[in-house]
């Protein structure tokens, strides 16, 4: 099934986000070659696959920017610490790009160990990146600083996820915040990688406070600055839309909020209704992450572990409450690819790679083909992770 050099999937009903009808694709060397409008004559001596999806809808394939390749977790001690996401968590929830990073645990995990699960990753097929950093200040890096890691280590992006309005933070002055942000902003300028400062945000009554003083005391632009979890409380879901308008790119996290923030589908859904820029919203996964619940003292009370299909299940809620899929899938793509600076990922086009999720009758995924090769098939896997089963 993956042994041809050129596959034709006939009949598509194409989302590239925008919907553009029945077309015809045919991709080959793990990217899209052309999109047709009408059936195309190949030649016979092409060893082509020929797939007839009569009229279902295919969509770019999703992107997870914020995820624990390396597994996240230990907040209640080393038995806590989740192992490292194979290659099928992603695959399955119809993620064809990746990018790690550490959180809290930035002491027992290393950038080392992150790049090395990134390399792996792509070997078994699916892109993948990474940040530098973790939680806290000074940032565990590969090379020694932020700029250099992004300047010279291909997987590295940017730099997170950093802590701040959280009592885990190692509580960042404006100062601090500034110097990460400006290794970050020249070292993308340098590579023409994304260069953002990937904010965490926990329960913290300061909410964006520091950001804010970051855009107004600096020359840094906005879309520096990239926060998430925003959606964990009311307040800083609607204190990050407002910083929307200012340039700055917010994510959204596929968690429960207990009633204290906006349910995903639910931060999404107001998103669209609103008059801020729909270009400026994603939405993560925070897989292989645990999700915790502290009081007010700081104990744990609560662990739950996270993984990218949390994601997909909010793509299939917002689809069942009617939102049209033109609309919301945005958030799971082109907008995540326009922030990461991947130029070949997020939207279907020719020249594009070849990152493609095939729906079925019930809006549910049915294939999932990354840089050109078939992972699943048919609801079925073709294709399996080194020590998976």
């Amino acid at each position: 099934m993956n042994k041809q050099s050129l596959i034709l999937l006939k009949n598509a009903n194409l989302f590239a986000p925008q919907a553009l009808g029945i077309r015809h694709l045919l991709v080959g060397g793990g990217r899209i070659l052309q999109i047709f409008d009408s059936l195309p004559k190949l030649d016979s001596q092409l060893d082509v696959q020929q797939l007839d999806l009569q009229g279902a809808t295919v969509i770019p394939g999703l992107i997870d920017a914020h995820t624990h390749i390396t597994g996240g977790g230990g907040e209640a001690g080393f038995a806590t610490r989740v192992p490292p996401v194979p290659l099928s968590q992603f695959t399955r929830a119809g993620v064809t790009t990746a990018v790690g990073l550490l959180g809290t645990d930035d002491t027992t995990r290393s950038t080392e160990s992150l790049v090395a699960q990134v390399y792996g990753l792509r070997e078994e097929g699916l892109s993948a990146y990474c940040y530098t950093g973790g939680y806290h200040l000074p940032p565990t890096t590969l090379t020694g600083s932020i700029k250099t890691d992004i300047v010279f280590v291909d997987p590295i992006v940017a730099v997170g996820e950093l802590a701040i309005s959280d009592h885990r933070s190692s509580q960042p002055t404006l100062n601090e915040l500034l110097k990460v942000a400006s290794e970050a902003h020249v070292a993308r300028l340098m590579t023409g990688k994304a260069g953002t400062v990937h904010l965490h945000l926990g329960d913290g009554e300061r909410g964006l406070s520091l950001v804010r003083e970051a855009l107004s005391g600096s020359e840094i632009p906005a879309r520096t600055f990239n926060p998430t979890h925003v959606n964990r409380q009311r307040f800083l879901f609607e204190e990050a839309c407002e910083l929307t308008k200012q340039g700055c790119w917010i994510d959204v996290t596929a968690f429960e909020t207990d009633g204290e923030g906006y349910e995903p589908a639910d931060a999404l859904s107001r998103y669209l209704a609103s008059d801020f820029p729909n270009d400026k919203l994603t939405i993560s996964s925070d897989g292989g992450g645990c999700l915790p619940c502290f009081d007010k003292q700081g104990h744990l009370t609560k662990m739950d572990f996270a993984n990218s299909e949390s994601m997909t299940q909010v793509l299939y809620e917002l689809l069942d409450n009617g939102v049209p899929l033109q609309d919301c899938l945005p958030f799971f793509s082109s907008n995540v690819a326009s922030l990461m600076n991947f130029h070949k990922k997020g939207k279907i086009h020719a020249g594009f790679d070849a990152d493609l999720v095939i729906l079925d009758d019930s809006s549910r995924i049915s294939h999932v083909m990354a840089l050109g090769v078939w992972h699943i098939f048919d609801k079925s896997f073709v294709k399996k992770g080194t020590f998976e089963d």
